[in-house]
């Protein structure tokens, strides 16, 4: 069944780990969650995700709701024996499509009304179908139904989106019949410190089993995002499980779990591995650029994922230049390893009473590649946050 304990918090700080019990394995936070929005994480076999450490990952109930239809993967025996993978799966309620496919939604107070971006065919989500699709699915953390507000927007848009979450969170708490299952509420509020607390505030009262910070990541400046978390973390119960959602670059992670965050997800290590965008301790490599063609070093001399053990950049490079797909596949392995490495050093640091050091040495060793990109050089190694800017939201 669901549990979770605090087992140590960093001297000083919010930073924590924890263990998070689930009925397909217990999970040491704080965690990442690879993405597989329609089952899979792209390319990669759920022995391979186990392999590299994970216990916990994140499919999309919107997504699988078009297809193949939760009927379907009920039928099967849940999303556990769908997707082969013995380990623990949270769903997403698909209210963050509700903000993604605006032009496609209309939302009311009883739920939202859209139309597939597959093949044009309506569909009507209340909080109860919301509920009744996760629970067939059979995911061990599944997610209230919510809504999501573009950034920038007016405040009587984020002050609806507050009180219609607030609203549709009691409606999905009504409608569950599982208690093998754990029901998260979503705090929304924009930027807006004072609806933040207030969304806090409603949705611990309701008493769900953990709480997700919903809303970020759409626009907003790392600072604005630091700023709505130190309102909006401290609001959340102590000994329930905290989860950001949408939100994970390098940077976030570490800014995330010095406030007390214990769950993160993010498309961003197979997204960007398939755009040739590497993860490494000196910094991001962009195997497609001409460098790396006659290149016999690995991608990370210190890293001992597979990929860096067997593989030289110029293969990579070719593999990425001539769209073979295992080039794709090896991409995604090594950020996936480094993700999962670099959240075993944060737990490591944090049980050692060394999180502030780890961080102040994280940026200290980010602010250097920032130095070297400056140079003669290029832009190679910018910070990774100024590079997904450019790049669009993952």
């Amino acid at each position: 069944m669901f549990g979770f304990s605090v087992q140590k918090t960093d001297l000083g700080g919010a930073a924590r780990n924890g263990r998070l019990a689930t009925p397909h394995g217990t999970i040491a936070t704080p965690a990442f969650m690879p993405v597989g929005s329609l089952g899979p994480v792209k390319g990669i076999e759920p022995n391979e995700l186990q392999a590299m450490g994970y216990g916990l990952m994140l499919n999309n109930a919107y997504h699988l709701f078009l297809r193949p239809g939760h009927e379907v993967i009920a039928g099967m025996g849940g999303l556990h024996a769908f997707n082969a993978w013995p380990g623990a799966i949270l769903t997403d309620s698909g209210g963050f499509q509700v903000f993604s496919l605006a032009r496609l939604r209309k939302v009311s107070d009883d739920g939202v009304t859209f139309q597939s971006h597959l093949d044009g065919s309506l569909h009507h989500i209340t909080p109860e179908r919301a509920i009744e699709i996760q629970e067939a699915l059979g995911a061990d953390i599944i997610m209230a139904f919510d809504e999501c507000v573009a950034l920038p927007s007016s405040a009587e848009q984020v002050h609806e989106a507050v009180r219609r979450t607030s609203q549709w969170a009691r409606r999905c708490l009504m409608a569950r019949r599982r208690n093998d299952q754990a029901l998260f509420g979503i705090v929304q509020g924009g930027l807006d410190h004072d609806l933040r607390r207030r969304s806090a505030d409603d949705l611990v009262a309701m008493g769900f089993d953990g709480y997700a910070v919903g809303g970020l990541s759409v626009g907003e400046e790392p600072a604005s995002r630091h700023l709505t978390l130190d309102a909006t973390i401290p609001q959340l119960p102590a000994d329930k499980p905290r989860y950001l959602m949408g939100v994970g670059l390098p940077d976030d992670l570490v800014e995330g779990v010095a406030r007390g965050v214990d769950l993160f997800d993010c498309v961003v290590p197979s997204r960007h591995g398939r755009t040739g965008w590497l993860f490494t301790s000196l910094g991001r490599v962009l195997i497609r650029n001409a460098k790396y063609a006659k290149d016999e070093r690995p991608v990370d001399p210190s890293c001992t994922c597979p990929v860096c053990k067997r593989y030289t950049r110029a293969y990579l490079h070719h593999l990425y230049l001539v769209k073979e797909m295992l080039g794709v596949r090896l991409n995604t392995i090594h950020n996936l390893y480094f993700y999962a490495g670099m959240m075993a050093q944060i737990r490591q640091a944090i049980a050692s009473g060394t999180f502030a050091d780890f961080r102040a040495r994280y940026y200290e060793r980010r602010d250097q590649l920032q130095a070297q990109a400056d140079g003669p050089d290029g832009p190679e190694n910018r910070t990774l946050a100024s590079s997904l800017a450019e790049e669009g939201r993952p």
